[in-house]
């Protein structure tokens, strides 16, 4: 049985560190029917890849609530018409329940109300309205999915709360603290006791919560860290304060506060981070207005079908994917390619929805809704894109995977080592007491000991390698959405920063991919307009560009067809077929060898013409050759300064062709690449592309993502370029919304700069974790101090992958 996948991607809460990351991975590792699962903790969701005949989504949220986090859900409240009974509730909610994607579906028989909780993406309010009625009953006064506040932005709002909480009492105490070093304070030890206790047990319970699933979980995380360094601190105070000795409140309290601290400015940096993703789910009109019996009607975009017509005037937003049946203008579709000219539109051309009409009325009928329409694609690839790994943190997770518990030992440790060798560690704190102003020697032994246990707890710092890859993906990922350069895979991103040769495609990559009739040589036999007649006529029935070129060449010149018969395509050489009753052929030289047909008396002109980088077609009448229709294709107005550009950058460039080797190499000397494949069978060309690998290593592949698609998948990265509104090409690792060469360019800058930021986050957290555990160890670092330095640590990654938004990606010439 060939294996079914389905993929899925879930907002998780209450994830703070890489661990978490490993507990839910761990926690989903237990069901079968799992192909992938890729926590980002960044973005705080989870990719999966599932077979949907083995699981379903209820199984995977309950898998990841069971291991003590929760899913993000959208809500959705409507009215529910003609419900009579209790057997009505329990019908609708069974209705309800089937739509895939809904977690829980509540309806209460008084209000006439549905509460229906679902996963976004996967559902929405048309499906549970279909599900409503195919089960008998109406749906009334729906709330909009727009009417729902900003997640991020509460959590922002959370965050923020809960620190200044905790910093308003903690500064307090550390004011009473620098003022009891003056003057006698009475009662101190019970201020601070008061003070520090909603501190640590108050603002910091969600961190403590958070510690204790852990440890249910049989399983440690920063949390555990934190609260081991806050809650044992407070009740050693506390000991302290009955029976006599040093307080360690003041410490707990700003340990907590700096913890607090580094989860509102990282929580805010990350909302920063994700914000191509919610400008784009900001961008889709809200409404539509449709033709319903011949008058207008606005209706809310969830209503809208495909087949509806819809009415766009200048300055609107056209709703929906679809088709210009009336009706021309210039359309801005800067957000779907980053191109910021207009593009003219006229009957029959297609139309993305959320790109802007600037002039004339538009009638458009649509032909994607919902789920399927480009933006929700481009949506849904980032998304995805997102979720998944880069190969270089793959290392980093198995790192930070065993990092807490390695901290909990060294902790432990160091504590033990300060009890047995206190000459040793005195020697270095008495040294270090010279130029650092939080280390005091006179301090005892025991407090020293506890201070540096504590210390090494907090300042250790695997949330800065678990956000290493993710932030910079993140916003690296959404840079290239605004500029139509879609990565469907991290992986995709760090391959194609080490691309040795990219592989291009002729037809519709280098070229326009519309040739049309340069020349016409009929040998004597016959006229030039007989020649056309017979080649047009047999080529009728072919979809090929070339050969659409010579009927349209044909119709232009009023030249009469005829029908054909006995029509036969030979892959790759030409078609073969009978025109008034005479038997044609017209291809390239391969096909004639294979009928014995002789060339001998055009051989000339055909090296004439494909030495001026013409493709040249071959007719032959009854078994002897009859004469050559040429035919050129015009390069793309940016293919040479991109292929210049993508040679400075000192990347080899390459073009597969199936035209012969003069004609190839003719095009290819224009354009500036600089290795040519000719020759080549469409099926032929993955085979061409292993080869190719084999000799210089990483190979890209840049084509039209339908007839490449096996030298796409071939290719160490795959470039679908051009695709128009669909662009979930599954051959393909990158999408370019843009059919232009210069795309390429920019999505190798976007990859290197994004892989760049990657390697300095790395090394931002590796440095900062070597130097500061040693330090912490000997007693040179002050818990609080530690904490601070950890805070910082992890908004220095994340404030460092938003600077790649500075990054000069777009080519030199574009800029």
């Amino acid at each position: 049985m060939s294996r079914e996948s389905k993929k899925i991607t879930l907002p998780v809460t209450g994830m703070t560190c890489a661990s978490c990351a490993a507990a839910i991975e761990k926690g989903l590792a237990t069901l079968s029917g799992l192909h992938r699962v890729n926590v980002n903790v960044a973005s705080e969701d989870v990719s999966i890849e599932y077979d949907p005949r083995k699981i379903d989504i209820k199984t995977l949220v309950r898998a990841i609530t069971d291991v003590g986090y929760g899913i993000g859900l959208e809500k959705a409240t409507f009215g529910v018409g003609g419900m009579t009974r209790a057997s009505c509730v329990a019908n609708v909610e069974k209705a309800l329940a089937k739509v895939p994607g809904v977690i829980s579906a509540s309806v209460n028989l008084a209000s006439e109300k549905a509460t229906v909780q679902y996963v976004r993406g996967e559902t929405g309010m048309a499906d549970l309205r279909s599900a409503v009625e195919a089960a008998g009953y109406s749906v009334l006064d729906e709330q909009k999915e727009e009417q729902r506040v900003d997640d991020d932005l509460l959590r922002v709002q959370n965050a923020k709360r809960r620190f200044i909480l905790a910093i308003i009492p903690s500064g307090v105490a550390w004011t009473l603290m620098i003022l009891s070093m003056a003057i006698a304070i009475p009662g101190y030890g019970i201020i601070i006791a008061v003070l520090g206790f909603p501190v640590v047990f108050l603002v910091g319970w969600p961190t403590h919560l958070a510690s204790l699933k852990a440890i249910r979980s049989r399983r440690a995380n920063m949390d555990v860290l934190i609260s081991l360094g806050s809650v044992p601190p407070y009740f050693m105070g506390i000991a302290a304060l009955i029976w006599g000795g040093p307080g360690f409140i003041e410490m707990a309290m700003g340990i907590v506060s700096f913890h607090l601290l580094g989860r509102f400015l990282e929580t805010r940096a990350k909302g920063r981070a994700s914000e191509a993703i919610k400008k784009l789910l900001q961008l889709g009109a809200k409404t539509a207005r449709i033709f319903v019996d011949g008058e207008e009607k606005e209706i809310a975009i969830e209503d809208v079908k495909v087949g509806d017509i819809m009415v766009v005037r200048p300055g609107e937003k056209i709703p929906t994917d679809g088709v210009v049946v009336e009706g021309e203008s210039a359309v801005d579709e800067s957000m779907a390619t980053g191109e910021s000219m207009p593009v003219s539109k006229k009957a029959n051309d297609t139309v993305i929805g959320a790109t802007i009409n600037q002039q004339g009325l538009l009638k458009v009928e649509a032909t994607r809704v919902g789920k399927d329409t480009f933006l929700s694609q481009v949506i849904r690839m980032v998304e995805e894109c997102q979720g998944s790994k880069v190969p270089i943190q793959e290392f980093a997770d198995r790192v930070t995977g065993y990092m807490v518990p390695g901290v909990l030992v060294i902790a432990l440790l160091t504590g033990i080592s300060w009890l047995l060798f206190p000459d040793f560690f005195m020697r270095i704190i008495t040294w270090g007491a010279t130029f650092l102003p939080w280390v005091n020697p006179d301090l005892g032994t025991v407090t020293l000991a506890i201070f540096a246990s504590i210390a090494v707890l907090v300042i250790s710092c695997p949330c800065a390698l678990g956000l290493g890859t993710p932030t910079a993906l993140m916003v690296g990922t959404g840079m290239g959405a605004e500029k139509g350069v879609l990565f469907r895979r991290g992986d995709a991103l760090q391959t194609m920063s080490e691309v040795h040769t990219i592989v291009f495609d002729k037809t519709g990559t280098v070229t326009k991919g519309k040739p049309g009739v340069t020349d016409i040589f009929a040998n004597g036999r016959m006229e030039e307009s007989e020649l056309l007649h017979l080649a047009a006529g047999l080529e009728q029935g072919s979809e090929h560009p070339l050969g659409q070129a010579i009927v349209a060449e044909a119709r232009r010149r009023g030249v009469d067809l005829t029908g054909v018969d006995g029509l036969e395509a030979v892959t790759g050489k030409g078609i073969r077929g009978r025109v008034d009753g005479r038997e044609v052929l017209v291809g390239n030289q391969k096909l004639m060898t294979d009928f014995g047909v002789d060339i001998g008396e055009v051989q000339g002109k055909l090296a004439e013409l494909e030495g001026e980088a013409k493709t040249a077609m071959l007719v032959a009448v009854d078994g002897t050759i009859a004469g050559v229709i040429a035919m050129a294709d015009t390069l793309k107005e940016d293919s040479v300064q991109a292929i210049a550009e993508l040679r400075k950058m000192g990347l080899e460039t390459a073009m597969i062709s199936g035209d012969n080797q003069r004609t190839a190499a003719a095009i290819a000397k224009k354009v500036g690449i600089e290795r040519v494949l000719a020759e080549v069978l469409p099926q032929d060309k993955a085979a061409e592309i292993r080869r190719l690998q084999e000799e210089v290593g990483i190979v890209a592949m840049v084509g039209d993502g339908i007839n490449d698609a096996p030298a796409l998948t071939q290719a160490d990265v795959g470039i679908a370029i051009g695709t128009g509104t669909d662009i979930a090409i599954e051959s393909s690792d990158i999408t370019l919304v843009r059919g232009e060469l210069s795309a390429v360019v920019t999505a190798v800058n976007l990859s290197r700069a994004t892989f760049r930021k990657i390697k300095q986050n790395y090394f931002f957290a590796w440095v900062y974790n070597a130097v500061a555990i040693p330090m912490a160890v000997m007693g040179l670092l002050h818990p609080m101090v530690g904490m601070a330095a950890m805070t910082a640590s992890s908004l220095n990654v994340v404030t460092n992958s938003l600077r790649l938004r500075r990054a000069k990606v777009e080519p030199g010439w574009r800029r």
